[in-house]
């Protein structure tokens, strides 16, 4: 990815991946969801709200059934521009996520300024949640967070059932991580659903999150 990114080649690269992801997401159920990950050359570079555009129609795809998710470094290039494309893909129906959330600058500022609709709060607050207050403490203060911002919030990196009850006491509304699944390959997805399910029994009202990678 990072040759990618320094050759350009991440804009068609990208734009394949949206297409392709599309296309995947229109064959499932209707409750699931795709989410793609975006980089910052394709912001810079790229003409993002096409490529979604293009991507959606192809795949005759609702625009509420794709979630981009991008990284705090993203937000540190031509702040502006960036606003203003997120913004019109927000318009469009698209759910905009911040991924990663506390692993780079981290300024709250961000979650203010641009159209997020969800938070994913980073693996490294998740691990042994359970057994450290300190970790405790900032997972709770994020879910409390997102819910006065009107945003969804999800636990990544969930791998054991412990973190995910401590999550989900936290206030989180949904989790992702190997406890649910390892990746798998896009035709596999309704039986990884179907297994989601049972381990959702026993573990309610947190729920996995309905986004697929």
């Amino acid at each position: 990815i990072g040759l990618a990114e320094e050759t350009r080649a991440i804009v068609p690269m990208g734009d394949w991946a949206l297409k392709q992801a599309c296309r995947d997401a229109k064959s499932w159920p209707d409750g699931i969801n795709v989410a793609v990950n975006v980089s910052a050359v394709q912001l810079e570079d790229g003409d993002l709200y096409e490529a979604v555009v293009s991507a959606l129609s192809a795949a005759g795809l609702e625009p509420q059934r794709l979630q981009l998710e991008i990284t705090e470094t993203v937000l540190m290039h031509d702040t502006r521009r960036t606003q203003g494309i997120l913004r019109k893909l927000n318009n469009l129906g698209v759910t905009i996520a911040l991924d990663d959330f506390g692993t780079q600058f981290s300024t709250l500022n961000c979650l203010r300024s641009f159209p997020f609709k969800k938070v994913k709060i980073d693996r490294t607050f998740v691990h042994d949640v359970a057994e450290h207050q300190d970790k405790l403490a900032i997972v709770r203060s994020l879910a409390d967070l997102a819910t006065e911002l009107n945003m969804r919030s999800v636990a990544e990196g969930v791998e054991t059932a412990a973190e995910l009850m401590a999550v989900t006491a936290a206030g989180f509304d949904a989790a992702q991580g190997f406890y649910f699944s390892l990746p798998v390959p896009a035709r596999s997805l309704n039986r990884t659903i179907a297994q989601c399910a049972a381990k959702f029994e026993t573990h309610l009202p947190c729920k996995a999150d309905e986004t697929a990678a």
